[in-house]
């Protein structure tokens, strides 16, 4: 769907997808995840005008965050607005990593605060992440672990690992796209992790949790 189209348009089309996904369709979860990736890239261009090179890798970890916590979403709530939340949780947390105080009070100013969703603390998602990591080769998954959950800067990264800023930059990139590629189903795992796959049913979104 192009990204002019209505809010209200892309959410008719989105919506079932999303519910069917939640139901174990596998089809349907990666129809919506490429539309939601398409709506998302949008918004985030937008948003990141400045810093082109860092949209694609919001967009990716949008993505990862959407598939960890699949099984929050309630279905009363516009599962577009819920998928945006997210991805303004994500652009939040990369303005604070680089200190931009300014932009951080614009992400910020037409959140609805009942569609922010947590970071999930559950034990199924750390699995699920975990297992998600594991497909990743090792400087991979390090460089992700130390940009994105430690929150170190490429260069503390950089001087931690012993490789460059470039290489750092360059393995985030390359690791990110894979996870969201291992999300949609549609990757294998990393030739250094050969005895190992992704969970059974990771290509698919497990049913909304009832707790």
């Amino acid at each position: 769907m192009p990204a002019d189209d209505s809010p209200s348009d892309f959410e008719s089309i989105l919506k079932p997808l999303w519910l069917r996904a939640q139901s174990g369709d596998d089809v349907a979860y990666r129809q919506a995840l490429g539309l939601l990736a398409s709506r998302l890239r949008a918004y985030l261009k937008r948003r990141l005008s400045g810093l082109p090179d860092e949209v694609e890798d919001l967009v990716q970890e949008t993505l990862l965050a959407l598939h960890l916590q699949r099984g929050t979403y309630d279905p009363t709530l516009t599962a577009s607005a819920w998928a945006v939340a997210i991805a303004r949780h994500k652009l939040v947390d990369l303005w604070r990593r680089r200190g931009r105080r300014d932009s951080l009070h614009d992400a910020l100013d037409d959140v609805d605060e009942e569609l922010l969703a947590a970071e999930p603390e559950d034990g199924s998602a750390r699995r699920d992440l975990e297992t998600l990591f594991d497909a990743l080769p090792h400087a991979q998954r390090q460089a992700i672990v130390l940009t994105k959950l430690e929150g170190l800067s490429v260069a503390e990264a950089a001087a931690r690992t012993g490789a460059s800023e470039s290489a750092i930059k360059v393995q985030v990139h390359r690791g990110l796209k894979r996870l969201a590629a291992l999300v949609r189903g549609d990757a294998r795992p990393a030739a250094d992790h050969p005895q190992r796959s992704p969970a059974p049913g990771l290509g698919r979104p497990e049913q909304a949790s009832s707790k």
